[in-house]
């Protein structure tokens, strides 16, 4: 791969990091002013099934990340969650949203997050694809005819004896990772503040 190469790929992942966090913000700011139609025991079962998407996401992302921890454009990395699924990072980080989402007390919202990063990061995939099958060739090729993009195939599931990894990355995955818990304080706050009269409801979620 040519530094050039290198830098232009650089480059659009930040922005893509960067075009998700300010649409995700956005959201977040209108949601501000919803209010969830559920009764309070629905609110509260669909607000901990959030909280369970995103410990799953948080821990999908770390286990993806203990094998492909920076070789992603050095090597076909084909073992653990990657011998199941071509994208587990965005997969995980996928559930997580739907998690956040889900804080709100809507499922509504919570699949609305969901399918925003689903979107984006079937955009972003693609443009690696081509960047990747330049890189790696042929087993790049052999790897993605047999190992689907996003939905796992658990039946193809293979691993290693020992995976090594870099910690810098894995601990930069988990703070990452733990960005995803703020919305649990955030949207009670919300909600706390909706109910003393403080934030007004503009619209109504299911």
């Amino acid at each position: 791969m040519s530094d050039e190469n290198a830098k232009s790929l650089a480059s659009y992942q930040s922005a893509r990091r960067f075009v998700l966090a300010l649409l995700i913000a956005l959201i977040c700011f209108v949601l501000v002013f919803a209010a969830s139609l559920q009764n309070e025991l629905m609110h509260e079962r669909i607000e901990s099934l959030g909280l369970a998407l995103i410990l799953v996401g948080i821990g999908g992302r770390l286990w993806s990340i203990l094998y492909i921890g920076g070789r992603k454009s050095a090597e076909v990395v084909s073992t653990g969650p990657y011998s199941v699924m071509r994208n587990p990072l965005y997969f995980f980080s996928t559930i997580a949203a739907a998690g956040v989402g889900a804080q709100t007390g809507s499922y509504v919202v919570a699949t609305l997050f969901a399918v925003l990063c689903a979107i984006v990061f079937h955009v972003v995939a693609l443009r690696e694809e081509r960047h990747l099958k330049a890189t790696l060739g042929a087993p790049y090729l052999d790897y993605i005819g047999r190992v689907p993009r996003f939905l796992p195939n658990p039946r193809l599931f293979r691993d290693d004896c020992e995976v090594t990894f870099r910690p810098r990355l894995f601990n930069t995955t988990l703070l990452d990772g733990l960005i995803f818990l703020v919305s649990i304080p955030f949207f009670e706050l919300i909600e706390e503040g909706q109910e003393i009269g403080l934030i007004p409801v503009l619209f109504w979620l299911y």
